[in-house]
């Protein structure tokens, strides 16, 4: 397939990769073009506006935010796209631009498809995406050769693409509560001289395995949040868009908001960078225990 790819950060840059390696012609572009040059050794055509990336069979766009995507994707670039033509957004946005989006899409006579993805960066670059896609069934069956090659599964789960969104913010909120508890469980067990690598053998081969406990306890023990695989401010990012989504609905969400505060504390330490886990010394912090015994 002839495809555009607009967003080539940790994330985009190794999905674009994949599927350059699956033989597809992809054409990127990037804020910062210097990031564009890996996948244009490996064979992609780096071209300069976002216009010429929205060309060819569809366009995958990975952006960091709700304003990335604004100021990308605006009227004037959907007004020159190719009637029938389909939009990916990969991005974590907010449930009212997804909505923004679909309109604008079907008013010009454009497919939108939602595809938020579940992994981080290294799940990125193995091909090991869980994606979640939303939207009109036929122009998900035409990027859906697309989906193969970057993810091991794509689930189906509905025709209005905002529902995507709204399954990956949930899914973001749970994975921030988790590590909000393993830093919390972390100072507990350390004010009472109990090593966190010890918990970790016994209730991640137990009642909590997996690579959300298992992983994030590890760095929390080790005090290990560089380099980030997934950095504190997007955290906070998501745990806001997920607040958001839940005042739209009425839905109140009091675990988020201890979450989000938890992220400004780590942000107002300079921690925005650092990888989620950093969760772990704001808890240490809050029970005098910096620096913190693993």
């Amino acid at each position: 397939m002839d495809i555009g790819f607009i967003g080539l950060g940790e994330m985009g840059g190794a999905i674009a990769a994949n599927l350059l390696t699956a033989g597809h012609r992809v054409r990127v572009w990037n804020r910062t073009p210097e990031r564009a040059q890996p996948l244009a050794a490996a064979g992609a055509q780096v071209v300069v506006t976002p216009a010429a990336a929205f060309a060819g069979d569809a366009v995958i766009s990975m952006l960091a935010d709700d304003a990335a995507l604004r100021d990308v994707v605006d009227a004037a670039l959907l007004d020159q796209a190719p009637r029938g033509f389909v939009h990916v957004n990969m991005a974590t946005i907010s449930v009212a631009l997804a909505g923004e989006l679909a309109r604008a899409h079907a008013e010009r006579g454009l497919q939108y498809v939602a595809a938020p993805v579940l992994g981080r960066p290294d799940a990125a670059r193995a091909a090991k995406l869980t994606i979640v896609a939303a939207g009109a069934a036929e122009a998900i069956d035409r990027v859906q050769p697309l989906f193969d090659v970057i993810g091991q599964k794509t689930w189906r789960i509905g025709a209005r693409p905002q529902q995507a969104n709204v399954m990956k913010l949930a899914a973001n909120f749970m994975l921030a509560s988790a590590v909000e508890t393993l830093g919390e469980a972390s100072a507990l067990l350390s004010g009472h001289g109990v090593a966190m690598r010890d918990f970790l053998d016994v209730v991640a081969g137990g009642p909590f395995p997996g690579p959300v406990y298992a992983g994030y306890g590890a760095m929390i023990a080790e005090r290990r949040y560089e380099p980030a695989l997934f950095k504190a401010r997007l955290g906070l990012k998501d745990v806001r868009l997920a607040l958001a989504a839940a005042d739209e609905v009425s839905a109140p969400m009091p675990v988020a908001s201890v979450v989000r505060d938890s992220l400004l504390d780590a942000i107002a330490h300079g921690d925005g960078e650092r990888d989620f886990a950093v969760l772990g010394e704001v808890a240490a912090r809050r029970a005098g225990q910096t620096p913190r015994e693993a």
